[in-house]
């Protein structure tokens, strides 16, 4: 282990706060992961040929990325959306308050069955307790052949937004949380837990973002506001362990201006 990550350190930053909620801003938020989040939604939602007026379903909708996109798509009227994090409920209905948007888990959704034409879950699959029963629910509240679809960063692959942060985190400190163990983060494993969820004619797919960071602080300061597992890592731990890692980061790198191509694996399928 490196010596400018002391073990007091890695007990504020170890495998715990891997489970951490992300009770920060809406503006938080957008600034650490809405800046590839936004992009990834303007693809995503075309996972279903959604009509104006179709009931419409973004579980775990955050500050409301993709729910911005859905709201363009079927009017604001038709989408429900819900989060655990009391943060993120209250920006999104303040964003968008014609949106029924509720508190609550994937795992027990508050809508009764076949409910909506489609239902989205972006970025929520890996942070859900039971992802089989996450995915069963919104199969539950979607119409018999209505479209489910989820999206997942490749996190075990390497080519997620979060990669370059998580490589210099082991590199300085190999007891340091890891997100590429979760679920849906390597390839063909959401359309694995869609199949357990009973969620029929499943297809996978991919999907890649391009971002690009005039500066390396543009890329490493919204890790700094404490967003997510890890930015609660690089907050968790002393100034002179951060420092480390942002210099860790930097040699990882290409000099800037920092040009980004990251994947998220999809898959889509319908309501029995």
């Amino acid at each position: 282990m490196d010596q400018h990550i002391p073990t007091r350190a890695r007990r504020r930053a170890g495998y715990g706060l891997i489970m951490t909620t992300f009770e920060v801003s809406g503006d938080a938020y957008d600034r650490f992961m809405g800046r590839y989040a936004g992009p990834l939604a303007s693809q995503f939602v075309e996972m279903a040929e959604l009509q104006h007026g179709d009931r419409v379903l973004d579980v775990g909708c955050g500050p409301g990325t993709l729910t911005r996109f859905l709201v363009e798509r079927v009017g604001a009227d038709a989408v429900s959306a819900l989060d655990p994090s009391s943060s993120f409920v209250a920006a999104a209905q303040d964003r968008f308050p014609g949106v029924d948007v509720r508190q609550g888990a994937a795992e027990d959704l508050p809508y009764g069955d076949d409910t909506f034409a489609a239902a989205y879950a972006q970025l929520v699959v890996h942070f859900m307790s039971d992802p089989v029963g996450g995915l069963r629910e919104m199969a539950r509240v979607t119409r018999p052949g209505g479209v489910v679809a989820a999206c997942v960063w490749d996190l075990a692959g390497g080519t997620a937004p979060l990669s370059t942060f998580w490589t210099a985190a082991h590199d300085l400190d190999p007891g340091a949380p890891s997100e590429a163990l979760r679920a849906g983060t390597r390839e063909g494993h959401l359309a694995e837990l869609f199949d357990e969820a009973g969620i029929a004619d499943v297809e996978s797919s991919a999907l890649t973002v391009r971002l690009r960071s005039e500066t390396f602080d543009d890329w490493w300061e919204p890790y700094l506001l404490g967003a997510g597992p890890a930015g609660a890592y690089a907050v968790g731990l002393d100034p002179v362990a951060r420092e480390a890692l942002r210099a860790r980061c930097e040699e990882l790198l290409p000099p800037a201006p920092i040009e980004e191509a990251v994947v998220a694996w999809c898959a889509r399928g319908r309501a029995p």
